[in-house]
């Protein structure tokens, strides 16, 4: 059947229509975009007549930068949103909790520990990127700081840095840890202490010893792909990442969910979120939001998109606007704003904006309830049938 397909399929660039699921970072708001995927998962079941039919079955690659890292794990494994979300909802609830002891700014907001065992008990603790639980493509988002590098890692066997390279000291991403790399891209600075990955080991020649490289990860999020969509578009098309799948709107179709945007009307800065140390937190964050705005931009620029919407005021919603002339893909972009007068031309929704920049924190769990309550409200306004053709 059209819905079911193996890992070899998934891969295979022979065998089209080929999709692919983006997933935002954002914290607790993860719990929004599981709303969407619930939306997803049921219509296709509906649509296929399968009960059981998953999204791993469904769509060839998911990727996702953070929180969106942790939701494209569980699902590349083949669990089901609703099994996805219980875990979601108890490991942010765990997570999210400041250490006993902190001092300002030289201890991470939260601890890692908890984070890292509830992985580890979700995932295996010995589960690899090559592994072969892995039921289809699979790319998570971090950035290796120590050398400033982005880092796209995926489980394509034929990924110029799947296979360890004794010579060259690289243990290859096939033996990277699913959950220690999905630690890393959620290791936010301020948030979470960087993770520690073993990326090369070599032996010694004079002693003989084990010696081993660590490279030093953050968050994918501090980099342009807090939405990895591009990211993910790179990866499918460019030959050096090896998937190479063709484009076109009958060849290719995009999904990507967010967390939510933030208001942008910030207003002017005063009292303490004046000072230099607020100012430049809020600088980074709003440096993160504009990249998703150019990210949704370049995509509605390349795409079909029945759901583009507008931009801004100038460039609007580029629909039918393409940069090569003829769209190169299908593209579906799901997610909310954070904003009062979004709500109620959107969904209908009278809400005070004070307690939408409330929902709009990423490390708030007692705000799961009524993000989901939100997502469920935006996926059955926005996810319809004939998007899915």
């Amino acid at each position: 059947m059209p819905n079911h397909r193996t890992f070899e399929e998934h891969l295979d660039p022979a065998i089209t229509p080929k999709r692919i699921l983006s997933l935002d970072g954002g914290g607790v708001r993860g719990v929004l975009t599981l709303q969407y995927l619930a939306a997803i998962e049921s219509l296709l079941r509906e649509r296929y007549g399968d009960p059981k039919l998953l999204l791993s079955d469904y769509f060839d690659l998911i990727g996702g930068t953070s929180t969106g890292a942790i939701i494209a794990g569980g699902l590349a494994l083949g669990f089901d949103v609703t099994t996805i979300e219980g875990m979601y909802r108890k490991l942010a609830a765990t997570i999210f909790k400041k250490p006993f002891f902190r001092i300002g700014a030289f201890v991470p907001k939260f601890g890692g520990e908890s984070l890292a065992a509830a992985l580890k008990a979700t995932y295996g603790a010995d589960t690899a990127m090559g592994s072969p639980r892995l039921k289809t493509g699979l790319l998570i988002m971090t950035k290796r700081m120590d050398t400033g590098s982005p880092w796209p890692v995926t489980n394509h066997p034929k990924d110029p840095y799947f296979a360890p390279v004794p010579g060259k000291r690289r243990i290859g991403s096939s033996n990277m840890l699913l959950w220690q790399l999905v630690r890393a891209s959620t290791a936010a600075p301020h948030y979470f202490k960087p993770e520690q990955v073993v990326v090369g080991s070599w032996l010694d020649p004079l002693t003989g010893q084990l010696q081993t490289d660590h490279g030093q990860f953050v968050d994918g999020g501090i980099s342009p792909a807090n939405n990895p969509s591009v990211q993910l578009l790179k990866a499918a098309l460019l030959k050096g990442f090896a998937f190479n799948w063709a484009a076109g709107p009958e060849q290719l179709m995009l999904v990507s969910v967010g967390t939510g945007l933030r208001s942008r009307m910030y207003g002017v800065a005063t009292g303490w979120r004046a000072t230099a140390g607020a100012f430049a937190a809020s600088s980074v964050l709003s440096i993160m939001d504009d990249c998703n705005t150019d990210v949704e931009t370049t995509l509605q620029w390349l795409s079909a998109s029945p759901t583009a919407r507008s931009i801004n005021g100038q460039i609007g919603s580029l629909a039918g606007e393409w940069l090569a002339g003829k769209p190169l893909m299908t593209y579906l972009r799901y997610n909310v704003q954070y904003d009062a007068k979004w709500m109620k031309a959107e969904l209908n929704q009278v809400r005070d904006q004070s307690e939408l920049n409330g929902l709009a924190q990423m490390d708030r769990p007692g705000n799961m309830d009524a993000l989901a309550a939100l997502g469920r409200t935006a996926a059955a306004a926005q996810v319809r049938p004939n998007h899915f053709p």
